[in-house]
């Protein structure tokens, strides 16, 4: 996987940004618009988005032909919570793609000047701990009204939108936060009749640019930082998102299978009952019949466009519909009594910690079941390769992995229509 710059001109490059990046060891994939590069038409293997300035205007398509592909990979980014940071026209970019207006603004501003935090930026993961006032690198003409939902982090007398964030993990900085002695050099070199109307541009540059570098380094560091840690829910998400609408019809056949494999499970009225990776909810009509009217059904998935889905089938009305990590699930210890996960574990990044948690928030009578509707060795052919002895649902390799958790494998089905793997807390 890889984080995707998006690169205009070639003088608005990544600069501080991309040494953040790589210093996270992520990858920095560059999409050079100016050579041609085309701009990505999924987000299959995308960490992040970042999307840099031009001089092109995020008003309309004239000048920008890509401009239309760049907003719906946006869109897509923020459908699927892919984190985002866009800059000058970036920001830009990011508004309207979250469905806000940019517009003409009053007069350039070109060079060193303050901006002021907004309420908004004490309690955010970027600007938190900032100080009240920052002068930053401004180069920039067109304005923006910001989306419903938007929380402003930034502003200034001229511009008052100057930062802000859409969601929870799309950032918009109007200003040039990446700068350092190398961008201001390119940025006048390449508009010097722009960079005439700001003098002393050049002059203020190593003074500002000091006391700049330490808060470019915080915010930046933090934004790598949040890509790094979120790598493996994007990578999920970017591939259920975008098939949420449907995957029900597309696998609603496996339901009675979904159904004879909770059937296994042995839950009684009253019960809780989990449904870890519920995607769309095709066992929670099972899990629901199971537990009974007085007992309670948890979906959880880290997609919000599964649960979506889920809800408008109508199964928000049979469980509690919650987004979370399953390495890391909101719950009291011993909360559950039954966990039921179909094609989860040989998904999820860490699969040790994942069943250690597992155990954690089930009772002691409770069981665990590990499902997939087809065998692996029908998966592996239909996927045109051998069975791999890696493979974390092979016996060899469950069996021990659930005992280091605290689990007992107790039935181990692996049937060419379906596999599943029932175990419970162990009491040695």
């Amino acid at each position: 996987m890889s984080v995707v710059v998006v690169q205009h001109v070639a003088c608005e490059a990544p600069y501080a940004v991309a040494t953040a990046l790589t210093g996270a060891w992520l990858r920095v994939e560059v999409c050079r618009v100016w050579e041609g590069d085309p701009i990505p038409e999924s987000l299959s293997g995308v960490e992040a988005l970042v999307v840099m300035g031009g001089p092109m205007s995020a008003r309309g398509d004239s000048g920008f032909p890509t401009r239309e592909a760049e907003l719906a990979l946006l869109r897509a980014a923020l459908a699927a919570d892919v984190p985002v940071l866009g800059i000058c026209l970036g920001a830009q970019l990011l508004a309207v793609a979250a469905g806000g207006v940019v517009r003409r603004g009053p007069e350039p501003q070109i060079g060193w000047d303050d901006i002021g935090l907004s309420p908004g930026a004490g309690s955010d993961l970027l600007f938190a701990d900032l100080p009240e006032r920052l002068k930053v690198l401004h180069w920039h003409s067109d304005t923006m009204s910001l989306p419903a939902g938007a929380v402003p982090l930034a502003s200034s007398a001229r511009y008052p939108v100057q930062a802000f964030r859409v969601r929870g993990s799309a950032w918009g900085l109007q200003f040039h936060l990446e700068a350092d002695s190398a961008a201001v050099d390119a940025f006048v070199t390449a508009f010097p009749e722009e960079a005439a109307g700001a003098p002393g541009l050049r002059d203020d540059t190593p003074e500002s640019l000091a006391a700049l570098v330490p808060y470019r380094d915080l915010v930046l560091g933090r934004f790598a930082a949040l890509v790094a840690a979120r790598s493996a829910h994007t990578s999920a998400r970017t591939f259920f998102t975008p098939r949420a609408d449907a995957w029900e019809e597309r696998f609603a056949h496996q339901t009675p299978a979904y159904a004879a494999a909770v059937a296994r499970m042995g839950l009684e009225p009253g019960q809780t009952a989990l449904d870890l990776g519920c995607g769309t909810g095709r066992a929670l009509p099972a899990l629901r019949a199971a537990v009974g009217d007085h007992g309670e059904v948890l979906g959880v998935d880290v997609t919000h466009a599964m649960l979506g889905a889920a809800a408008r089938t109508g199964r928000a009305g049979l469980a509690r519909l919650l987004l979370a990590d399953c390495h890391s699930l909101p719950l009291r210890s011993g909360a559950v009594h039954g966990i039921f996960g179909a094609g989860l574990l040989d998904h999820v990044h860490d699969p040790d910690a994942a069943l250690r948690e597992w155990a954690r928030v089930t009772a002691l009578d409770g069981v665990l079941a590990l499902f997939h509707p087809s065998g692996r060795a029908e998966r592996a052919a239909r996927h045109g390769r051998p069975l791999s002895p890696d493979d974390p649902l092979a016996r060899p390799n469950l069996e021990p992995a659930l005992r280091r958790a605290g689990w007992r494998l107790v039935e181990y089905d692996d049937a060419e229509s379906h596999f599943l793997a029932l175990a419970d807390l162990s009491r040695a």
